[in-house]
């Protein structure tokens, strides 16, 4: 992971024997310098494959934009209305089952899953048979059983019922008659993981960007409030904030600086690297950097002296109407988006150009993770070094706040302290707190959310969760459709699996 903990490439097992080799003692070590029975004895071994479970995390990394995308957060942008269509057509609502990025999406979270499911599989005995015992090993599975729950959670808020396995790692004659699990059962399946992820875990890493505790934890409340199970989220949820382990930090827009990354504020990031360059422009989100910086960048965008950003190709917009949704003096607004015509009109020293983006043009740039100089390396658009900020400690506020909000004996008072808190810091003063109650303090919560969260990739899931997508995107949005993304065709076509309502 992202310099601290570096990732392991993807590891391959081959089973396949030689098309000539028939003889009954064939040996594979022949053929192959290492084969599945000659991994996972030593604890080296055990951690090496830990890690490779971690990889897939940054192969998700276009979650965030369409989070923002399918909302009223954000445009698709681009060159065109041809350009990187599949973001076009999440935008639009024109989904179709062939989209090459919730293809990506879907294929990187089973890989995920294939990871872990081997390292489960062989917890307690390698192949041979022999148990392999170590310190830190039950933390270690800890960080497994998050990651796994991580990957089908992600595909549950996309795409709802999903083939769900947990006891081994797939083969390729199980993906053949693959079946849709029910939602509720795959959310069984990642309550008992993080679960089992708290019990293990320990409440700090040495390592940055390892899982914690209180990750867990979090992504244990956040799935809680995606099934409505708002009493089971409050205390979870406050055992986060009765740790102390975590504050806001003072100035909003320091988190999201290379310096701010994995701070007093990280509950759980996506750790990304320039370490290893990478070129390969055939697979875009397999390097160690994060893709998604590149695409919001201002187009052609150039500048002289100290000017600190770099070019970019126009996509993931922050649209107009976000914009408008911040009050005069929320300083999270200046933060989230770039009004660049604005920013070159303030900075005349920088002599700056650029492009207005030539599709859906807002005027308006994703200031979170705007490419900045020298944050990448290689085939800079590749490899920008940026953390993806996943669950922040903002995020746990206004969730217990939601969860207080929502729960079965509500607790206003704690809800509302919890959504002051994030307010009072956007505003850096309590003239602006909030003392609604019931419905109104819930509706106060969510809008709360977009304005904290917005181009993190939480806006659409919440309003889809919360059942008010419908009111917010328009026309264009289906109710009883567009909640959930279509199943990619090509895994129709292997698996026979059922197709979303409406695609």
């Amino acid at each position: 992971m992202k310099k601290y903990l570096i990732i392991a490439g993807g590891l391959s097992f081959v089973f396949a024997l030689s098309s000539c080799k028939k003889w009954v003692d064939y040996n594979p070590h022949q053929d192959f310098v290492v084969t599945a029975q000659d991994y996972l004895k030593s604890e080296s071994d055990y951690r090496t494959m830990e890690i490779s479970v971690y990889t897939p995390l940054q192969w998700l990394n276009q979650v965030v934009p369409i989070g923002d995308i399918a909302s009223d957060n954000a445009v698709s942008g681009g060159e065109s209305a041809s350009d990187v269509l599949s973001l076009q057509q999440i935008d639009d609502f024109t989904l179709t089952p062939v989209n090459s990025t919730l293809s990506d999406i879907w294929q990187s979270a089973y890989e995920g899953i294939n990871r872990a499911n081997y390292m489960t599989q062989y917890k307690d005995a390698n192949l041979t048979g022999t148990k392999v015992d170590f310190a830190g090993k039950d933390a270690m599975y800890g960080e497994v059983y998050f990651l796994r729950a991580y990957y089908y959670f992600t595909l549950v808020k996309m795409f709802g019922d999903v083939p769900f396995f947990a006891d081994k790692r797939l083969s390729l004659t199980d993906s053949r008659s693959l079946k849709r699990t029910a939602k509720a059962t795959v959310y069984k399946q990642i309550e008992l993981d993080l679960t089992n992820a708290i019990a293990a875990l320990p409440i700090m890493q040495q390592q940055k960007g390892r899982i914690t505790k209180f990750a867990a934890k979090a992504l244990l409340g956040k799935v809680f409030l995606y099934q409505n199970k708002y009493d089971a989220a409050a205390p979870v949820l406050q055992d986060i904030i009765n740790s102390n382990l975590y504050s806001l930090v003072p100035n909003f827009g320091s988190m999201f600086l290379f310096s701010g990354e994995n701070g007093n504020e990280s509950v759980f990031e996506i750790q990304y690297s320039n370490t290893s360059p990478y070129y390969n422009w055939g697979g875009a989100t397999r390097g160690q950097g994060n893709y998604a910086v590149q695409q919001c960048g201002v187009r052609g965008l150039n500048g002289s002296g100290s000017m600190p950003y770099a070019a970019g190709w126009s996509t993931n917009l922050p649209s107009k109407n976000l914009a408008a949704a911040y009050q005069p003096g929320d300083t999270r607004k200046d933060v989230t988006v770039l009004d660049i015509a604005a920013y070159k009109a303030n900075n005349p020293a920088f002599n700056i150009t650029y492009q207005d983006a030539p599709y859906k043009n807002t005027g308006l740039y994703n200031q979170k993770y705007l490419p900045k100089k020298g944050e990448t390396s290689g085939q800079v658009e590749l490899n920008y070094d940026n953390n993806q900020r996943i669950i922040r400690y903002a995020d746990v506020l206004l969730m217990a706040a939601e969860a207080y909000a929502k729960s079965t004996s509500a607790d206003n008072t704690k809800a509302q302290g919890y959504l002051n808190a994030v307010r009072s810091r956007a505003f850096g003063d309590n003239a602006h707190n909030n003392t609604a109650t019931g419905s109104a303090l819930f509706d106060a919560i969510i809008d709360e959310r977009r304005l904290e969260l917005a181009m993190e990739g939480d806006r659409f899931f919440d309003l889809v969760r919360t059942g008010k997508a419908a009111a917010a995107l328009g026309a264009s949005f289906k109710a009883g459709k567009h909640e959930l993304f279509p199943i990619p065709q090509s895994e129709i076509d292997i698996s026979g699996l059922t197709q979303n309502t409406g695609y």
